[in-house]
């Protein structure tokens, strides 16, 4: 079996990008917040003139992580998994209230680069699937055409390169109408690899991975190379044969191997929830402290190499961009070797009425373009008055104002409650051109708006 080597480093269009590019194409998604913005680019352009160095030289240069300080809703998770696409780099968002100290039960904080290598790794598989396609149907349309015309043994007297012209034109004939789809409802047997894994209940030991990955070395022959027969139709044979194809020809090595170099280069681990462990304890207890699960993560972002199951990784130059609210805490509660590996600080502001406006409308899959399209799928045509959107802003800014302000998300909830009755009555309606105006987003959510007991609970 012939396995296709793809080159290990690809350019990408990302690679041409200065700063002020990288700033306009998050514009197109998230609104305000050009500080933040700015922050992440410089970021990202780093990370390209860090590659075009000499290997000492670049060895040496570390990634400036990023904290982002804000409240809820206001664009931070979205600009760092925004950015995470634009790079086409291997990215994580994690909370880093999930994690645990060592010793006790939960997930510990090495699990966020092994979860970043998976990732990587099912990127360069997708990748290189593509590359392999066009060989893989063609091997798996040989196989299904040796199922529907098995080879026939010839007679002692029977012309052998005569015979074999007989049957090649055949199995022409067959490969057109394979094609065409005539025999798409036959039904055929074919052998395919067992994904099945065998199930084990583990009552003891490390993560759930390293006892995974541990057993398939100690037992191959049980998790391995097995097969099944299936009864299908050829339509879903072909498709089954193209992926069991595919599987043969990618190098899952070269793809492990490309994956662990992504991450150790381009990835970015977005660690959320940051202030809810910040806090100095002076007290001691049988409790998780604070402090303890940030003595944990330091070590990841400061630089250490952690054991995964597709190879050793050096997390020395992954990108760590962390965020919260800081409501009750404050950045400097954090411990001060995790504040010196965040040397970039970034507020991001609070949004209101103007800003909504354009959340509404000007981001490529803006709320107000979800709804128009969402309802086209029933036949209506949904419009939404300048005034109307006015009023939807206006209406969300208040209730974030009187109750808890969760930013843009509030959006969402008044979007719902105003769109209810058409979302219900949507297929049933007579009248299917419907605009959303400021007379009709009155009626809906005026007496809401105005009842703050209501409104807490509803909005």
């Amino acid at each position: 079996m012939n396995v296709i080597r793809l080159p290990e480093r690809t350019n990408t269009a990302v690679d041409s990008l200065t700063p002020r590019e990288i700033v306009a194409e998050l514009d197109k998604y998230v609104i305000g917040q050009k500080q933040a913005k700015r922050a992440v680019a410089i970021a990202l352009r780093n990370r390209m003139r860090r590659q075009k160095l000499a290997p000492e030289m670049a060895e040496e240069v570390a990634p400036k992580n990023i904290l982002m300080i804000g409240p809820t809703g206001v664009g931070k998770t979205e600009i760092a998994r925004r950015l995470a696409k634009l790079a086409q780099s291997p990215f994580l968002k994690v909370e880093a209230s999930k994690f645990t100290e060592v010793g006790y039960v939960g997930r510990d904080v090495e699990s966020m680069i092994r979860d970043l290598v998976e990732i990587a790794v099912s990127m360069v598989r997708d990748e290189q699937r593509v590359a392999v396609r066009a060989k893989a149907q063609q091997n798996a349309e040989e196989r299904l055409l040796d199922l529907l015309l098995p080879p026939r043994p010839f007679a002692p007297d029977e012309d052998a390169s005569h015979a074999r012209d007989d049957t090649q034109r055949t199995r022409e004939r067959l490969r057109e109408q394979l094609r065409e789809g005539r025999f798409d409802e036959r039904i055929v047997e074919i052998e395919v690899r067992d994904k099945g894994f065998p199930s084990l209940e583990i009552i003891a030991g490390s993560n759930i991975e390293e006892v995974e990955f541990n057993l398939k070395d100690m037992m191959p022959g049980m998790f391995q190379n097995r097969s099944k027969k299936k009864r299908v139709p050829v339509r879903d044979a072909k498709e089954a044969l193209a992926q069991e194809e595919e599987h043969k020809l990618i190098d899952m090595d070269q793809v492990a191997r490309i994956a662990v170099d992504r991450v150790q280069q381009a990835g970015i681990i977005f660690l959320d929830e940051i202030d809810k462990i910040a806090g100095r304890e002076g007290g001691h207890g049988p409790d998780v402290s604070r402090e303890g699960v940030q003595r944990d993560i330091l070590p990841i972002v400061e630089g250490t190499t952690v054991n995964t199951k597709h190879g050793m990784v050096r997390t020395d130059h992954i990108l760590f961009v962390a965020a919260g609210a800081f409501h009750v805490s404050k950045p400097s509660d954090l411990i001060p070797e995790l504040q010196g590996r965040f040397p970039i600080r970034v507020e991001l502001e609070p949004l209101g009425q103007a800003e909504f406006v354009r959340i509404l409308t000007e981001p490529r899959s803006a709320l107000v373009k979800q709804y128009v399209a969402l309802m086209g799928t029933e036949g209506i045509d949904l419009s939404f008055s300048d005034d109307g959107i006015q009023l939807i802003a206006e209406f969300a800014a208040i209730v974030n104002e009187r109750t808890e302000n969760i930013g843009a998300r509030r959006l969402h909830t008044v979007m719902e409650r105003l769109l209810d009755e058409i979302s219900f009555e949507g297929p049933e309606l007579a009248e299917k051109t419907i605009t959303i105006d400021a007379v009709y987003v009155r009626r809906m959510l005026a007496d809401i708006v105005k009842n703050e007991d209501l409104s807490r609970y509803i909005l």
